[in-house]
């Protein structure tokens, strides 16, 4: 009876001393794979941080945004680190554990992708146009129904500072599928102003009067791209259009040229008796059925009288 217990405790025994000595050969023998691990950690550091300055060099190349630039160098520093692990994986032999890992990270990526995919997209339109440049800070844009000043371009969103004292954060993903109109890449700007003049003025007159002015003006640049061009004949005057260039963005600004130059024709227009004129209604009272004026008179309180005919 003694003997049959000592050895049911013994025999437990004995198999957590082969498991432990299992352990230790096997430990023993990934000693040269640990090493190899080791090694290969410390190369594919050294590896990554070579990597990662590279890299941030060449995008500067490209690019001036820091932003950009240090999120460029982190995911090529994070994908050597991440090459060097499976390989290291492969090394120690947890190749299951290999495949288990991938299998997981490629369904957490897919469920993340899913959840994330408008930051996503705005982040990777936002390395588009970190490459692209269409605009830099300072520059003066209109996106939509939205213009001004480029204050900051961040990783996920451009901040720009309108004209009215408005902060406008639009996201990146949205500014890569708008048109775009940058003010200031060409340093110019063109300035639209439609008159009208009587139909009683010579236009060839009207014409060298407005051309004059506008040479004439201070800020204007491009003479030789002045346009003056009569456009339509309203119901009240014949009018025109001037287009005239401007530097641009700087002094004098957009809006402050365009009231100098409307000032400056409306003077120019009266010093040579241009007229301008205001809305003309003209009534007629003679069609069919109707009554021509000449045959009503008003009385005094202002009730209509037909005249006598006889």
């Amino acid at each position: 009876m003694q003997q049959d217990i000592q050895t049911q405790i013994e025999a437990p025994i004995e198999t957590v001393i082969q498991k432990l000595e299992s352990w230790y050969d096997a430990l023993i023998n990934l000693i040269p794979n640990m090493a190899v691990t080791l090694l290969l950690l410390i190369i594919f550091l050294v590896l990554a941080r070579l990597g990662s300055k590279l890299s941030i060099k060449l995008f500067y190349k490209a690019s001036k945004n820091e932003a950009f630039g240090h999120l460029f160098s982190t995911v090529v520093y994070a994908a050597i680190l991440g090459l060097g692990f499976f390989i290291m994986l492969g090394v120690l032999g947890l190749n299951k554990a290999l495949t288990s890992l991938i299998a997981g990270i490629g369904v957490l990526g897919l469920v993340l992708g899913f959840a994330f995919q408008d930051i996503a997209a705005d982040f990777i339109s936002g390395i588009i146009l970190a490459f692209r440049k269409p605009f830099k800070v300072g520059d003066i844009i209109g996106i939509k129904d939205i213009m001004g000043v480029v204050s900051k371009i961040d990783l996920r969103v451009t901040i720009i500072e309108t004209f009215q004292g408005q902060e406008v954060y639009i996201p990146n993903k949205d500014i890569l599928q708008s048109a775009i109109y940058n003010y200031s890449i060409l340093k110019k700007r063109r300035i639209d102003i439609a008159v009208g003049v009587s139909y009683a003025e010579d236009l060839d007159k009207v014409e060298d009067v407005v051309l004059s002015t506008i040479k004439n003006l201070e800020g204007v640049i491009d003479h030789d791209k002045i346009v003056f061009d009569y456009s339509d004949f309203d119901s009240s005057s014949i009018n025109f259009n001037i287009r005239f260039w401007i530097e641009y963005p700087g002094e004098p600004s957009y809006f402050t040229m365009k009231n100098k130059a409307i000032k400056a024709i409306k003077s120019a227009f009266d010093k040579q008796d241009i007229t301008i004129p205001f809305p003309i209604r003209t009534l007629d009272f003679g069609i069919k059925g109707g009554q021509k004026l000449s045959q009503m008179e008003l009385d005094i309180n202002g009730v209509s009288k037909e005249k006598s005919t006889e």
